[in-house]
């Protein structure tokens, strides 16, 4: 997917906000600042100081947010990813971004993972304020090695993506969620609207060790299994080597278990 048109709003170059969970020294997030200056000449980065995976969309409230300057229009926050959406979009920024990207994640986001992301919650943080936000991630398979992602993937297929979905109007509270396929670019075998899947096992553990004084101590983590996804999910999408992108609201509500519950209270 090539296109060389920049993204434009009212005559002038878009300004992007680029933001990640995985931190600002993150491989994804250079690959991220590499598709965002593809798509305008008005980038800003702000991103954590630090990994900040599984943080969700926490918000620091108990203690002080530190910002540092990097030059060029990038800059660190010793924070969470939504900290950081807040932080541009009050703080840092001349006036609002017109689009929010967060990403390229090292690892997917689909399925359960959804709701643990701080790549997604970025997203979600712009979603909130009005702003057309899209989460970017890149699978790698259970045998694959997460530290040599196909970066080249993300980075092929990004841009072209994100200037498809840039002009639509999703209505309040919608964000993207895009994760690209563990595969060469060249293999990607098209792309998946999905609705987000549902793991059929239990992938969370907790690994107990001890301490050189003899405490024990514990490791969250999840196990490397393959599941078996229905079609039309982001698993089997990602599974079959095609991008998938889900479109993720705020609002949680189950409407089918509302009735229930007024039956129960009658």
């Amino acid at each position: 997917m090539t296109d060389a048109q920049p993204l434009n709003v009212r005559g002038r170059s878009a300004r992007v906000l680029v933001t990640n969970d995985d931190g600002i020294h993150a491989p994804g997030l250079g690959v991220l600042e590499e598709i965002a200056g593809t798509l305008s000449d008005d980038v800003w980065v702000v991103a954590p100081e630090t990994e900040q995976s599984g943080a969700s969309h926490s918000l620091s409230l108990s203690n002080p947010l530190r910002l540092r300057e990097l030059g060029g229009q990038r800059f660190a926050v010793e924070g969470t990813p939504t900290d950081c959406v807040l932080m541009a979009v009050r703080n840092v920024l001349p006036e609002p971004p017109d689009l929010v990207l967060s990403g390229v994640n090292r690892g997917q986001n689909i399925a359960d993972d959804v709701t643990y992301s701080g790549t997604i919650a970025a997203a979600m943080e712009g979603a909130t304020l009005g702003i057309a936000s899209m989460a970017l991630s890149q699978s790698y398979g259970i045998e694959s090695d997460r530290d040599t992602l196909r970066w080249e993937t993300a980075r092929a297929h990004g841009a072209a993506l994100v200037r498809r979905f840039f002009p639509l109007t999703l209505g309040p509270g919608v964000l993207i969620n895009i994760n690209f396929p563990d595969c060469v670019p060249e293999a990607v075998a098209g792309i998946a609207v999905t609705r987000q899947g549902k793991r059929d096992q239990n992938l969370m553990v907790v690994d107990e060790r001890m301490d050189a004084r003899g405490r024990n101590y514990y490791w969250l983590g999840f196990r490397r299994e393959r599941s078996t996804p229905p079609p039309g999910t982001d698993l089997h999408a990602i599974y079959n080597n095609q991008i998938s992108v889900t479109p993720l609201h705020l609002n949680l509500t189950q409407i089918e278990a509302m009735e229930a519950l007024r039956a129960a209270l009658d």
